[in-house]
């Protein structure tokens, strides 16, 4: 019965203003227009310009943006007003907010990177670990680029375990450094040199597992 949201209504005053707003200031593409509309493609959805006499009720649109200060900036130089400046929320989001010239929120807003959280996430561990090990693998993983940390969090501490579990042990420093380097792809291991020379680790006494299948 239904297929999806086809537009998202944006009601503005003057329409050939908010055409450019939208098109010159935040780089969206017009795909459509006709009398008294402007069909803005943002990539990910329609928003339909519609003229009117009187803004009844403003609407609030979320913009993902890569830089929210200079995104911010952008749009108070193009006329928007100000409604609170870039903040990081408890969401691990950084955040702006500006009214355009009819009122309609636009949030501006990106995820931070988990460098930027301010804390180490927990490794998503379920046995029974040394401190030893814990503080050993957290510091190994600062070495991978923030996007792929979680995913290389989760990953590794499952290899970790599995040792563990296959060595009636609880995960030591020694099991750390074995499944830190076989969780990693055969390809890429040679990244791993570095971080565990500075940990103090040779890493040629570890040969079995950097050729590890």
């Amino acid at each position: 019965m239904f297929f999806g949201i086809s537009h998202l209504v944006v009601p503005c005053t003057n329409l050939e203003n908010a055409t450019r707003f939208w098109r010159d200031v935040i780089g969206f593409v017009p795909a459509r227009s006709a009398e008294g509309y402007v069909d803005i493609d943002t990539g990910s959805a329609m928003l339909r310009l519609l003229q009117v006499h009187k803004v009844e009720s403003q609407i609030t649109v979320r913009l993902q943006v890569a830089d929210v200060a200079h995104a911010y900036q952008t749009l108070l130089a193009a006329g928007s007003s100000p409604r609170y400046e870039p903040m990081r929320t408890p969401e691990l989001e950084e955040m702006a907010c500006v009214s355009d010239a009819d009122g309609h929120a636009i949030v501006l807003w990106r995820t931070l990177t988990e460098d930027e959280w301010g804390f180490v996430p927990e490794l998503p561990k379920q046995g029974e670990w040394t401190a030893e090990a814990e503080e050993l693998l957290q510091r190994l993983l600062a070495h991978v680029p923030a996007f792929f940390r979680m995913l290389a969090r989760r990953k590794t501490t499952r290899v970790i375990e599995q040792l563990a579990q296959e060595a009636h042990s609880p995960v030591t420093r020694e099991l750390v450094i074995k499944g830190y380097i076989t969780a990693s792809a055969k390809v890429t291991r040679f990244r791993l040199v570095e971080p565990l020379r500075a940990e103090g680790i040779n890493p040629d006494d570890y040969r079995a597992e950097f050729e590890y299948e």
